[in-house]
């Protein structure tokens, strides 16, 4: 496990692959034949794949989560749904990522390995109805890295909800995508200001291997100080060493 403590602010993480599956990424999946805009999904296949990898050097577990839906369409939007908006009805025109079919399953590229975990999710949220959150407190995580699609939609809604329920954040945005390029600036922009933190997959390769060498190295009070003031100010974060004892401002 990936664990380190900073002047007493334990960060221990977890990586979430959201939805890479056949459905919506793979040039025979279900939303390529919709016409939906999936090169922008397969774009970052490659990004996706190194920060796997990355994590996994480091013991950073890794969950997928796989967006599924019953044959008889039982769980279908339209089940419990009547103000919809367009742009959800292609749903309605073919089944999409149906459970136990090819279209269903992380595609090959990032096919999940026996140690990994897959969270089966019925709604865009990673956390609505899942495991997920109690995979999570097993392992002692409380700050996940998200990637994947969409970002305006799937990815977004599970950062909300982990955000929430007390989960740190970070959003790599060069591994994560959007059919529509305005919301997925949107949402990297929603991240930064409210949420936790965005930055690309080098940025994000730098900013953990230097809390490698402090979880692994020993650094005297003065330069160890010194490197968790440049983590804070490089992010621009509160102070996580004072906010805490900060008094409660009262009306």
């Amino acid at each position: 496990m990936f664990e380190i403590n900073l002047s007493g602010a334990r960060i221990s993480i977890g990586l979430v692959v959201v939805d890479m599956q056949n459905g919506f990424v793979a040039k025979e999946g279900s939303y390529s034949k919709l016409g939906m805009n999936t090169p922008l999904y397969r774009e970052i296949i490659p990004k996706v794949k190194d920060l796997i990898a990355l994590c996994k050097s480091l013991d950073i577990p890794v969950f997928y989560t796989e967006s599924v839906r019953e044959a008889s369409g039982v769980d279908l939007l339209t089940k419990v749904h009547t103000i919809l908006p367009k742009s959800r009805e292609e749903r309605l025109k073919i089944p999409i990522c149906v459970r136990g079919t090819w279209d269903a399953q992380t595609i090959d590229e990032l096919k999940p390995k026996e140690d990994d975990f897959i969270v089966i999710k019925r709604r865009d949220g990673a956390f609505q109805d899942t495991e997920l959150r109690v995979w999570l407190q097993s392992f002692g995580i409380n700050v996940l890295v998200f990637c994947g699609v969409d970002t305006s939609i799937c990815v977004e809604t599970s950062i909300r909800e982990a955000f929430n329920i007390g989960y740190d954040i970070i959003l790599i945005s060069d591994a994560t995508a959007s059919g529509i390029k305005s919301h997925y600036e949107t949402t990297l922009a929603r991240v930064k200001d409210y949420y936790g933190l965005q930055m690309s997959f080098d940025r994000f390769t730098k900013m953990i291997n230097n809390l490698n060498l402090l979880r692994t190295q020993r650094f005297d009070m003065k330069d160890y100080a010194l490197r968790i003031e440049e983590f804070i100010n490089e992010f621009d974060l509160l102070d996580f060493r004072t906010f805490r004892e900060a008094p409660v401002q009262t009306a």
